[in-house]
């Protein structure tokens, strides 16, 4: 027994090193695609080297990945590897296959709704989760082994003893090398954006100024030379199109210096109200214009020391941005303010044309934008800002549905 449940875990140790030696720079754990491949992989090599215990019963552990699947991918992930479960059951054979099959449909159709649950919950309480599931999928088994005993002697309880002990614990170690990977990989990926962020930051200090200076001046004697009378209309064209490109530098440039280092005279200890109101003033004409209603509702009682020119040029990308995804049909922006534990959330909403998981991922990259003029240093702005707070974001959207900007910002 000890000898096949080693092969076992080790079955198990094999997706996880070739997720960390193939895949981990190209996918997150938590691609669909991973998941099933990894899943897959493991289910039939743990049903072909099953566990024997002394007594002469055999089971496997199959069910390790595709509870990992479930609560981690859904029902999306977990139905190819519930039908590779019952394919190779069925070609397995032996006695038991229908019972085993009715097993794991109740499986699949109970474990899977756990999943957006799961995803909400911290590391530990993850853990928890997942083992109080390995043991409901034991004990359900355990139920069913029953018919098989006239009265429940020691064997039956060795048995389960030994099921119990062998599902409960494996999943705990399981998840625990799962989200150790989970927590390696968003820990890299902070680092590489603050690093970013800091190069960004000390470039467009550097350069910002000394480039405006030109633009300025350029721009002035363009004004004028624009006013004279001498000039042919195709000469004033050329001047007019000159200054739109001037002032589509100079807006350029103000970006670049909204990455600049918090300024002494602008920082504030608040509650982020005089912001997320100054803000919503100045955008509702433009939201207007636009058939979009905007909607605030503040409740947070907590305080952060913050720049708030920064934090103000923040709120304003998100919600232009927030706007212009409504603009061809209007719909509502909802902003909200509130306080849970030791953190700020705010929470940006919009009704518009949504974005995909690929739309979503590259956000805040240099110069990637959804939009067909844009930059993208707005959105960059907006995650640099925040990670001076040393807050985060999330983004959940949908297609056709809309995006949520959900903001966590720590106090002390």
């Amino acid at each position: 027994m000890t000898e096949t449940l080693l092969i076992n875990f080790l079955i198990f140790l094999l997706p996880v090193l070739v997720y960390l030696i193939v895949l981990e720079y190209k996918y997150t754990f938590r691609n669909k695609k991973v998941l099933i491949l990894l899943g897959s992989l493991s289910t039939i090599l743990c049903m072909s080297y099953p566990i024997t215990l002394e007594l002469g019963f055999t089971f496997d552990l199959r069910y390790f990945p595709f509870i990992i699947a479930a609560l981690y991918g859904g029902y999306k992930v977990s139905f190819p590897l519930i039908f590779v479960i019952i394919v190779y059951r069925l070609i397995v054979g032996g006695n038991g296959v229908i019972q085993s099959i009715i097993l794991s449909t109740a499986i699949f159709m109970v474990v899977p709704l756990l999943h957006k649950k799961f995803l909400t919950l911290n590391t530990t309480k993850r853990i928890w989760c997942a083992a109080g599931v390995a043991f409901g999928i034991i004990f359900t088994f355990l139920i069913t082994l029953t018919r098989y005993y006239e009265t429940l002697n020691t064997e039956y309880w060795i048995i389960s003893i030994n099921s119990i002990t062998i599902y409960v614990v494996g999943i705990v170690i399981i998840i625990c090398l799962v989200e150790k990977i989970i927590s390696n990989s968003q820990l890299r990926d902070k680092l590489v954006t603050t690093e970013q962020m800091n190069v960004i930051s000390e470039l467009s200090a550097s350069i910002s100024h000394e480039i405006r200076n030109p633009l300025t001046v350029t721009s002035g004697f363009l004004q004028l030379l624009n006013k004279s009378e001498s000039i042919t209309p195709q000469e004033k064209w050329y001047i007019e199109l000159s200054l739109q490109e001037l002032n589509r530098a100079e807006k350029i440039v103000s970006d670049f210096l909204a990455f600049g280092k918090p300024q002494s005279v602008n920082m504030v200890h608040c509650n982020f109200k005089d912001e997320t109101e100054y803000v919503k003033n100045i955008i509702t004409p433009y939201a207007n214009l636009h058939k979009v209603s905007v909607e605030l509702n503040f409740s947070n009682t907590l305080s952060k020391t913050y720049d708030k020119n920064q934090v103000q040029q923040c709120l304003l990308n998100l919600y232009k941005n927030a706007i212009e995804a409504m603009k061809d049909n209007g719909g509502i922006l909802s902003i909200d303010v509130s306080s849970q534990d030791h953190n700020i959330i705010i929470k940006i909403k919009d009704t518009g044309i949504g974005m995909s998981n690929e739309e979503i991922s590259r956000l805040g990259k240099p110069y990637y934008s959804t939009k067909h003029e844009g930059t993208g240093l707005g959105m960059l702005m907006v995650f640099s800002t925040i990670n001076k707070l040393d807050g985060k974001i999330e983004v959940t959207s949908q297609v056709g549905k809309g995006t949520t900007f959900l903001i966590t910002i720590p106090t002390p």
